[in-house]
């Protein structure tokens, strides 16, 4: 199972519609996104089971406006997932408390986050915690690629 992670788009669609055919062209899955999604973003992952968290820039009733499609849904403020034997928490990474609640819990194998705009992944005990950088806003853009169930990252520049 491959699960694309994408954060900080901020209604970007131009640099987003170039990351969905990256997910589309690896074949995931499914998609989550970790927040600041922006307008117009959430309609263009059409196709891909999708999870998103709003993030500290989204309008909340605009987005749940949006996030309408049966394979979309929408989590507040943190989602979780238990797909293909491991425990998969997203958030945006805003609330830092949370954050670190969630990642220091011994409960997920995997915790992914947004926020910062930059990519970063990295063992925190035995959870692995995923930034997989941002869409827009950055000098960067980047998006991740995790193979379930060996935790395999790649980064992927957008």
């Amino acid at each position: 199972m491959k699960i694309g992670v994408l954060s900080d788009t901020h209604g970007e669609v131009g640099t987003f519609q170039r990351a969905v055919r990256i997910l589309q062209d690896r074949q995931v899955d499914l998609a989550i996104h970790c927040g600041d999604v922006g307008e117009a973003i959430a309609p263009l992952l059409k196709g891909i089971p999708s999870h998103f968290v709003h993030g500290n820039m989204d309008d909340l009733g605009r987005l749940r406006q949006e996030i309408v499609a049966p394979e979309h849904k929408l989590h507040e403020p943190i989602g979780s997932l238990a797909i293909a034997g491991r425990q998969v928490a997203f958030l945006h990474g805003d609330d830092v408390r949370l954050l670190r609640q969630t990642i220091t819990s011994g409960h997920w194998d995997l915790v992914c986050h947004g926020h910062t705009h930059a990519f970063s992944k990295g063992y925190e005990g035995r959870t692995l915690v995923l930034n997989p950088g941002a869409l827009a806003r950055t000098a960067r853009p980047s998006l991740a690629i995790v193979d379930l169930p060996t935790m395999d990252i790649v980064e992927i520049a957008v």
